[in-house]
């Protein structure tokens, strides 16, 4: 059972850690077992938007996840589900929908992709060296290495392409009046981009929590309405002796988050703290939907932002706790370092516990 669609169960299924909003199945973002990363962003193309409830772009992420041991079965796996059932329906806890398609990075250790849809169709390109980052936008152009069977035909048949030259799926499929919001994606983008130059060679997991937390590139927002919400950094070592390291956020604002580690072991200890509540009358499961509201904040959220308002309240206790959440942070940061640079060896009860712990530590400081 996804969020509006049931689907035929997969033989097998992987584990996976997930970074979700709370009233639907899917993720924003996750990691399975196998090292396998997943993360999307919402677009709009020139194919129209689907109110019609079907996959949302966050239960493909959770499918590729579940049931691809790669980066690139990952991708076959979502691919053949959009091309299968479609996407569409409301990504929004509200009554008014709100609708998108989708673009998506795909990482394990040794291959990364961007795969890019407008409807049930797409383009892939693999990524072979340096670095990739997306951002509300189609950005695969003439380097595509798989794509729907049928794009260019859709593409010909709808006059938004003559069949002659070089086929751009950016170029075709973008819309040719961007609405507002594709146009602040475009400095998100270039910003992400030069960020992402400028560390070129040498990028570890601090550059990408740096670059997640920059604010004057729009890429860290907590303004107009909106606020970045939880993040994730993943190290992915090509030597498979190491284990991979996926940093977790769990709150909102980045700039004022603790990234928090996670390594997949065999009995990992439950974190309640970072579940969101579930509701027996939920107004994301009942029909009409979203009718009515619920609170849906776990406890690190409810705490994180009780600070946050202490923050904003009391600048040099703000500083003082921002400084402690920095501290907390670095300490996890080195121990994760000294883990895959083979300094020190983690016993697995401790890393099993490694981010229940580092949850309660931030607890207590909010306390």
């Amino acid at each position: 059972q996804c969020t509006y669609l049931e689907i035929e169960q997969a033989e097998r299924t992987h584990a996976v850690v997930l970074s979700r909003p709370a009233w639907l199945w899917g993720a924003e973002m996750g990691a399975n077992e196998h090292g396998v990363c997943v993360g999307n962003e919402g677009v709009w193309t020139r194919e129209p938007v689907g109110e019609d409830e079907a996959l949302l772009g966050m239960d493909l992420v959770r499918l590729g996840l579940e049931r691809g041991s790669s980066a690139r079965e990952a991708l076959e796996v979502i691919t053949a589900l959009l091309e299968r059932y479609g996407q569409g329906g409301s990504c929004k806890e509200e009554p008014v929908p709100f609708v998108y398609h989708n673009t998506f990075l795909l990482a394990d250790r040794t291959e990364a992709w961007v795969l890019e849809t407008a409807g049930r169709y797409w383009a892939a390109q693999q990524i072979r060296e340096g670095s990739r980052n997306i951002s509300n936008q189609l950005s695969i152009g003439r380097e595509i290495t798989a794509e729907h069977a049928g794009l260019r035909q859709r593409a010909r048949s709808q006059g938004w392409w003559s069949g002659d030259g070089e086929f751009s799926f950016a170029e075709v499929f973008s819309l040719p009046h961007q609405p507002a919001r594709m146009e602040a994606a475009k400095a998100r983008y270039r910003a992400g981009k030069e960020l992402l130059r400028q560390h070129a060679g040498h990028i570890t997991a601090e550059t990408f929590m740096a670059i997640l937390r920059d604010k004057d590139s729009g890429i860290c927002v907590d303004s107009e309405g909106f606020r970045t919400a939880g993040s994730m950094v993943s190290v992915l070592p090509r030597d498979p002796a190491l284990p991979c390291v996926h940093f977790f956020t769990a709150t909102p604002d980045p700039s004022r988050s603790v990234f928090k580690p996670f390594v997949f072991v065999a009995n990992i200890k439950p974190t309640p703290q970072v579940r969101s509540p579930t509701f027996r009358d939920d107004p994301a499961k009942q029909i009409p939907r979203f009718q009515g509201t619920v609170d849906r904040r776990h406890e690190l959220y409810r705490r994180h932002q009780a600070a946050l308002e202490l923050m904003e309240k009391d600048q040099e206790r703000g500083q003082k706790l921002l400084q402690t959440l920095r501290d907390l942070e670095k300490q996890g940061l080195e121990g994760m370092n000294a883990l895959l640079g083979g300094t020190v060896a983690h016993p697995q009860e401790e890393l099993a516990d490694l981010f229940f712990d580092c949850v309660e530590a931030e607890m207590k400081f909010y306390a």
